[in-house]
């Protein structure tokens, strides 16, 4: 794509992030709860949050929450969704500009099925294909099971498994991504 200078950051996005260690799961869990906190508690949703990484470098390529993005969003969906944009790609293309070991951590394992008709995350995680047809993000990285509140037992982790997307659970953070995700739910 040819410009007339140099990309200029306009605040839309955040800028380049310093690199993390790319095996420092801890860090990068802690990292997608501070998301989670961004995010309105509501009655009607859990409050995750997302971080797209590049495995390679430890180098954080999006941030997202539910709720961050204009609709019922999600955590996964706006990380993607942001990442495609600052690319200039609509959202079932993002794979497209992916670097070839990219990871998605999220506070919650991603949702299967979506009771407001909108694309689960697990299937947009799915259809990330890169250029060359390899797969947009290999693993995933979660830190608690959906609660069954909404819509029963997730098969979430199950269907990315099926589809040869590794998913790994980073412990420790159970207390804390459940006292977040239903902050605003009745007790």
């Amino acid at each position: 794509m040819a410009t007339d200078g140099p990309r200029i950051y306009t605040g839309s996005f955040p800028p380049p992030q310093p690199s993390i260690d790319p095996n420092d799961h801890v860090t990068f869990m802690r990292l997608a709860l501070d998301q989670a906190h961004e995010s309105p508690p509501k009655p009607s949703n859990f409050r995750v949050g997302a971080l797209l990484v590049d495995a390679d470098t430890g180098s954080i390529l999006s941030r997202g929450y539910t709720l961050e993005l204009q609709g019922n969003t999600h955590a996964e969906q706006c990380c993607l969704a942001k990442f495609a944009q600052a690319h200039e790609l609509p959202e079932e293309r993002v794979g497209e500009a992916l670097p070839p070991n990219s990871v998605i951590y999220t506070t919650m394992e991603p949702c299967n099925l979506r009771l407001s008709g909108n694309l689960p995350c697990v299937d947009r995680i799915i259809r990330t294909k890169r250029k060359d047809g390899e797969r947009g993000i290999r693993t995933v990285y979660l830190g608690v099971k959906e609660p069954e509140k909404f819509v029963g037992e997730n098969e979430g982790r199950k269907k990315l498994e099926e589809h040869g997307i590794e998913c790994v659970h980073v412990g420790g953070f159970e207390e804390d991504i459940l006292r977040v995700a239903t902050a605003g739910h009745e007790k």
